[in-house]
């Protein structure tokens, strides 16, 4: 089942639970906090060793992480609000998959994912229920990339198997994961409990594809690279508390 379609069937769900009237109303201000769950749909290409061809079937994967999300809205009309989506960083293991799947954790990064939303709320302000749909950009920094000896050595081996070096040759390895920006979608639920603090639950899709870049180190020194694309493609779940200005 496709993302979009899972966001079509869950926006019909939460739309249809009340008659559309009206919306929050303009110059309101939504602040959010809560657990903030990032579940890859992650894929990649096969490696590819800079100046010799890729490694068939030998790919990577990324994990998953929780971590604290807090959520903005500002409301410009009755009906629509502009949503900011920030959390503390989350962090994820690498590992092997494909030809490479139970080889252990490869490396780990850290990542910011900044996301902008222009978001519909269709009901009345006077309801309890308020569920919203956005759809905005992402924005996905990658920092505090760390390689594993795991990684070291699975290199070296490769070194050793297509270029004929001595084992030990690659005795370190860098990586380098570039920045992605891509569509993001959105679908929450305000259950205000009174007229300022309420609970929350939003999910996001987010297009986050990235240019993976290992380097490979004999004594310090570059020995050659191994690069790959990653699409990460997370959804995102939220549960938490709003409260409203």
């Amino acid at each position: 089942m496709s993302r979009i379609y899972q966001f079509g069937v869950v926006a019909v769900g939460l739309l249809a639970a009340a008659p559309a009237t009206q919306a929050y109303e303009a110059g309101d201000f939504m602040l959010r906090a809560g657990a903030a769950h990032v579940a890859p749909d992650d894929s990649s290409s096969d490696l590819n060793l800079e100046g010799v061809g890729t490694l068939p079937n030998a790919r990577v994967s990324v994990d998953s992480n929780t971590q604290l999300g807090i959520t903005a809205t500002y409301m410009v009309t009755s009906h629509i609000g502009i949503g900011v989506l920030g959390a503390t960083p989350f962090k994820h293991n690498i590992e092997g998959a494909g030809a490479l799947n139970g080889i252990g954790k490869l490396a780990e990064t850290k990542h910011l994912p900044p996301t902008l939303t222009l978001q519909y709320f269709p009901l009345d302000s006077g309801s309890m229920i308020q569920p919203y749909a956005g759809i905005g950009v992402n924005y996905t920094h990658f920092f505090e990339e760390k390689t594993t000896t795991t990684l070291t050595s699975a290199v070296d081996g490769v070194a050793q198997s297509v270029l004929g070096t001595a084992p030990g040759t690659i005795n370190g390895t860098e990586l380098e994961l570039d920045e992605s920006v891509g569509v993001a979608l959105e679908l929450g639920v305000d259950w205000m409990l009174d007229e300022h603090f309420g609970l929350n639950a939003a999910l996001w899709w987010a297009d986050i594809s990235t240019d993976a870049t290992i380097t490979a180190l004999a004594d310090g020194a570059e020995a050659g690279k191994i690069t790959t694309e990653v699409d990460i493609d997370p959804m995102v779940y939220m549960v938490g508390f709003t409260y409203k200005f």
